[in-house]
């Protein structure tokens, strides 16, 4: 409830001399409403000895009779709940007068109009020496930037003097800081300062107030959309949070991280100058030991200090993503092959069979460290685990992702494709044990075996036999289609084999004697 200016007190402490200035001050009261006072007391020629054997309550009916009037008539709103509400975000005080509207219509009271129920709320505020929550709400949002000044560290091997960058980060309303030297000012670092900047907060506010920076800001133009980086796009809908940038030339529209800024010039830059720093490590802890003393140091013109603010402050961020963000590459108009997987660094990632049928069977590919997200037409259709950069000719397949009959038969066309193989040969036998041993499921499998046994229906199954076998012989791990294939289509098959028979047949001395002899006599002739 709104507390009723103390008339009594007032012209008490004033027939004791003291001023309005001094009474406002020590009493916490608005100087407005002891000057109100004074004035009404000097119109009517009022003293203290005139309400000296009144109450509180008397006191002030009898210098506000017009007030009172209209205090019992309206119904009173509970500023304390006022206050407390118009902390959280998006609730405003148009909002909150329409609930008071309610609650009277409820209770048969008289509302009071909008105007008065603001000057209540102003009039509460003073009195009871708060600050009016107009210009920050806390979790609202934080404002980034970074800093003019620099740091530096001297590489020990080369003794080069390597610039640090600092980006720095407010909550306007606690004014909690976080700032993180960095060693360049690019997109990838910009995006990395603020997943761990959200992670420092321990949420995420509703707008995220940036500059206009060119590694977050593609187009600012002073009318129509402004248009963001992929990645900073990206990054705001991971963390559901609205990038702002502020406007050209308008620095006052981030007026926190501005200010930080200078103070943090002052509390980390100013107060290492003195020290040596011989590795970027090094560094990063010694501003992470300032940057803690700064939020906890105590405010000189509020109560707390910046870290006891911020404990109030958290619950209104958002909850931190279940994953943190990670800066991805996009590879856009991938096909999707026949066995319904991408290919990406000569690894294969499966989606759902159904799109390897479409016609446009073109997809994008979101790949960060860790993770390949497959798009079509802007929807997600597939996640897997990137396999890392130095594996090759592997398979991530989703089982879902295979078409039913591919799911139900399994089982026994694994055991088919081998005695099929085996039925050719033992050496077409072994290259298909070498192509199931490379893989991780058996239906990865599948395709590349077939491929293998069909050669059989155009060279015959003795020709891919042989095939096999010199393959095999050349030390190749696990022979393809690719391989099979040349060897085929260059007949070299049929020469390896007729190597093969004549090694194995026995040399016929005999004849080799007759047919010397004849040449003999031939020449004895002539």
């Amino acid at each position: 409830m709104a507390r009723k200016i103390n008339v009594k007190l007032i012209l008490r402490l004033r027939d004791a001399g003291m001023s309005r200035s001094s009474i406002a001050s020590t009493r916490k009261m608005s100087r407005n409403s002891v000057s109100d006072v004074f004035r009404i007391a000097d119109e009517r020629h009022i003293t203290y000895a005139n309400v000296q054997d009144m109450s509180d309550e008397e006191a002030y009916r009898f210098f506000y009779p017009d007030k009172y009037v209209n205090e019992i008539m309206y119904g009173e709103p509970d500023y304390e709940y006022v206050h407390k509400e118009l902390k959280k975000v998006g609730v405003t005080r148009k909002l909150l007068h329409e609930e008071y509207v309610e609650q009277c219509q409820r209770e048969n009271k008289i509302p009071m109009a909008k105007t008065k129920f603001n000057e209540g709320y102003l009039e509460y505020t003073a009195e009871n020496n708060l600050t009016n929550h107009k210009d920050h709400k806390p979790g609202e949002r934080c404002e980034v930037d970074w800093s003019g000044p620099t740091m530096h560290y001297v590489d020990r091997d080369t003794g080069e003097i390597i610039t640090v960058y600092l980006f720095v980060a407010t909550l306007p309303y606690s004014q909690y800081s976080y700032v993180e030297p960095c060693l360049n000012m690019k997109m990838n670092t910009f995006i990395g300062c603020h997943v761990n900047m959200y992670e420092y907060f321990g949420g995420v506010p509703t707008r995220t107030v940036c500059d206009n920076l060119k590694t977050g800001v593609v187009a600012h133009p002073k009318e129509g959309e402004i248009i963001l980086t992929d990645d900073y796009e990206a990054l705001g809908s991971h963390y559901v949070t609205a990038i702002m940038p502020a406007q050209v030339g308008k620095p006052k529209q981030k007026p926190s991280v501005e200010g930080t800024v200078g103070k943090i010039a002052t509390a980390i830059i100013a107060r290492c100058r003195n020290e040596v720093f011989y590795s970027f490590a090094d560094l990063k802890l010694k501003v992470a030991e300032k940057l803690r003393a700064f939020n906890h140091e105590v405010f000189q013109k509020r109560e707390g200090s910046r870290y006891e603010v911020w404990l109030e402050e958290r619950q209104y961020l958002r909850d931190l993503p279940s994953l943190p963000y990670e800066v991805a590459e996009w590879v856009y108009g991938r096909s999707i092959n026949l066995d319904f997987h991408v290919v990406y660094k000569k690894n294969r990632y499966s989606c759902p069979y159904q799109y390897a049928k479409k016609k446009d069977h073109k997809v994008d590919l979101k790949v960060t460290s860790s993770v390949i997200e497959i798009y079509y037409k802007g929807e997600r259709i597939a996640t897997h685990n990137k396999f890392p950069d130095h594996v090759t000719n592997r398979y991530s397949t989703h089982p879902e992702d295979m078409p039913k009959a591919f799911r139900d038969i399994v089982d026994w066309d694994d055991e088919r494709i081998r005695n099929w193989a085996k039925s050719i040969g033992k050496s077409t036998g072994a290259v298909i044990d070498r192509i199931f041993s490379c893989v991780d499921i058996k239906e990865q499998g599948y395709n590349p075996s077939l491929a293998v046994l069909r050669l059989s229906r155009t060279y015959s199954d003795a020709r891919l036999e042989t095939a096999c076998e010199l393959a095999l012989s050349r030390g190749i791990r696990s022979p393809r289609y690719r391989h099979l294939k040349a060897i085929l289509s260059a007949n070299q098959d049929i020469v390896y084999k007729e190597q093969q028979e004549a090694l194995a047949e026995p040399e016929d001395t005999s004849m080799g004697y007759l047919r010397g002899s004849d040449y003999y006599k031939k020449g004895d002739k002539r």
